[in-house]
Formats: C-alpha cells, structure tokens, sequence
C-alpha cells in the first residue's frame, strides 16, 4: 500500500513521490521532466534546463558520471525547489534524499551522491552564476570555485531530452 498520492509521469506510470520505489523510476521520465525544467526558477538570461545542467555535470565527475548525470534526478519527481526557500523545508529535503535514493538505487548507484559530483556541481553552479545570470555584486557561496570550461548553450527541451539519453546510453552501455 503506498503512502500520499501518485503523479502521472510522462511515460504515462504512476509514480509515488512521497514513497517512491526504483522499479518506478524511468529514465525516459527523468530525461524529459529535467528537459523541460529551466534552472534557477526560471530567472536566469536565458532557457537553461536542469537535464542540460546533468550533462555538464556528469563529463566533469569522472569515474562517477552517471551518479553525476542522474545527481538531480528527484527533481524530475518532485521539481527544482530553489535553495533558499528548501533549507526552510524539512520534510520536503527528506522526500528529495528518499527520491534520489531511489533514483540512484534504480541504476545500480549508492545511494549517496559521490564527492566528485558534488565538486562537480558546485563548479557547474559557478560557471552557470558567471554565463547565465547578471552579475548584482552581491557574492553567492561558490564564488571561491574554479569554474568549468566551456560555453553554456541553453539547449531546447527536445535537444536536452535527446542529449540526456544519449549521456545515458553512453554511460551504461561503457560499463555493460
């Protein structure tokens, strides 16, 4: 019996975000819902989705690339809560660490997020405040980090979908 409601994903599953199960979690699911979510709530200069923000992330954590690829997968489940309203939120920072537990647990992956994708995205936050948002003089946290080489593109949901599953096809089929 689960607990709470279920949503509707877009491969058209129920899937229980306050329950969640790996044999529910679909990457199909997961590569569309980050496609379609802009970062930041939206307030950045341009369209930048949180399946293009996996990408960078998940070239830039070696060995650890598909954890850093699927690092933000609850999002695809429960969305992007912005930083300053989700460390008010308790109960929803736990639905976020069962969820991605589950996401990782689907894909064979520990279930916490390693080192080198959390290094990695704060270095992809770095490089995302310098290309994306404007520059109000005020210091964010990551502003000590080394920014990550290379151009954000701000790639088109359908675009970001395609290349998320491709990251992913490449990914697993290196460590079939």
């Amino acid at each position: 019996m689960k607990l709470a409601g279920w949503i509707q994903t877009y491969t058209g599953k129920k899937f229980w975000p306050l329950d969640p199960r790996p044999e529910d979690v679909d990457i199909e699911d997961i590569a569309h819902a980050l496609a379609m979510q802009c970062r930041f709530g939206g307030h950045c200069l341009r369209f930048y989705s949180n399946a293009e923000h996996s990408v960078l992330v998940s070239r830039h954590c070696g060995d650890d690339a598909l954890a850093g690829l699927l690092h933000d997968g609850s999002e695809a489940y429960l969305l992007d809560m912005l930083s300053p309203i989700k460390q008010f939120m308790p109960d929803y920072k736990a639905a976020e660490k069962r969820c991605q537990a589950a996401v990782y647990r689907a894909f064979g992956l520990p279930e916490a997020t390693p080192p080198s994708v959390k290094q990695a995205d704060r270095r992809a936050l770095r490089t995302e405040r310098l290309q994306i948002m404007r520059d109000i003089g005020e210091p964010w946290v990551i502003d000590n980090e080394q920014p990550l080489g290379g151009e954000l593109v701000g790639w088109a949901p359908l675009h970001a979908r395609g290349l998320f599953l491709q990251r992913f096809a490449e990914l697993t089929q290196a460590a079939a």
